[in-house]
């Protein structure tokens, strides 16, 4: 899968070290060490990640719901791109949470225990890099909107307009989903057992530039020139100013990085160093990086209510709109009609 789900195995045994001198001949001429013990390496995590991806799960997809509601209100209100850039950035992290957290680790990986047909596996495959690619790069097309707002002021206001910003998330996830084909042949790292093929590598590698090192990149780039440009403002004697957009990029770019960070580190270990079905310390590594990287779905809701005091005033009025609504629907039909027929002749 795209985000390799959780194995349940239940096998206590320990797979031994890997070993520099290998006996296996299968196993020459690899690049790094692959070890030689033949058993598949045990789930030391058990039923953890099971119990996290539930959690996840059930917290995280009604909080994005709400945060997307939220910033729906507040892009319809204001106009302003980067309400529809964060708007877009929530409707994927959504979708990121059905299609890999539920399909994949919870339904494929611990319902049915991987015992899916291969072609659902690999449309599968499509769907999850392809949610996970529009997500990295709707972040991108925030940053280089915060960055043409602060470094080229007139040019933004001439040019940014709620259509123009729409194209730009359509074409973004038109494109992604073009970048999702190719991973239909990404090989499971659960039951990679062969040393990895040139089409193995070219994936991963495709992976790993796609959904980290390019984007990070352009965020080092983008938020530096956005910092030093704000830095050069306090030079000249100006308050340097740091709106709640630019607070959020650097926020959620910053997360992203973190999170993101261990699932390549052990991608590429796994690649040249270990596989993750023969060592049980890259297959716990790897359990872990998944968990870290999942979790990045769901914290940008702490992240707007910290900074922004208007999310969290927008957010407060979407709960007593559902809460006003759920209690009208309680109620009886006669008591619904006094209190509007009282509300009317207090008004009057």
């Amino acid at each position: 899968m795209g985000l390799e789900g959780a194995e349940t195995a239940v096998q206590p045994q320990v797979t031994l070290l890997p070993t520099v001198n290998g006996s296996n001949p299968r196993y020459d001429g690899v690049d790094g060490h692959w070890p030689e013990s033949p058993e598949r390496s045990p789930c030391v995590a058990g039923i953890i990640p099971v119990i996290y991806y539930s959690v996840l799960l059930s917290l995280g997809l009604p909080v994005n719901v709400l945060t997307s509601v939220a910033l729906a209100r507040l892009a319809a209100r204001t106009r302003k791109p980067s309400y529809h850039y964060l708007l877009a950035l929530t409707a994927s992290d959504i979708v990121t949470q059905v299609i890999i957290v539920f399909v994949g680790f919870l339904l494929q990986g611990a319902v049915l225990a991987r015992q899916v047909p291969q072609a659902v596996v690999r449309t599968a495959n499509i769907l999850e890099f392809a949610a996970n690619h529009a997500s990295v790069w709707i972040a991108v097309l925030f940053t280089v909107d915060r960055y043409n707002a602060l470094c080229r002021p007139l040019r933004h206001r001439a040019t940014s307009s709620p259509g123009r910003t729409h194209r730009a998330i359509a074409a973004v996830i038109g494109v992604t989903l073009l970048t999702g084909i190719p991973f239909y042949w990404w090989l499971d790292v659960w039951r990679d057992a062969d040393p990895p093929s040139t089409m193995d590598k070219l994936l991963k590698w495709a992976h790993c530039l796609i959904v980290y090192f390019i984007p990070c990149n352009v965020f080092l780039v983008t938020n530096s020139a956005i910092i030093l440009r704000l830095r050069k403002r306090g030079q000249r004697g100006l308050r340097p100013l740091v709106s709640k957009s630019t607070a959020i990029l650097l926020g959620v770019t910053s997360l992203f990085a973190l999170l993101w960070a261990p699932r390549i580190i052990v991608m590429l270990y796994h690649l040249y160093v270990a596989p993750v079905h023969r060592d049980w310390r890259v297959h716990l590594a790897l359990d872990i990086a998944n968990m870290l990287a999942m979790l990045n779905t769901e914290v940008n809701f702490g992240l707007y209510c910290f900074i922004s005091k208007t999310f969290r005033a927008t957010v407060r009025q979407v709960i007593r709109d559902v809460h006003m609504a759920c209690a009208l629907k309680s109620q009886p039909k006669r008591t619904v009609v006094e209190l509007v027929l009282k509300s009317v002749g207090t008004e009057l």
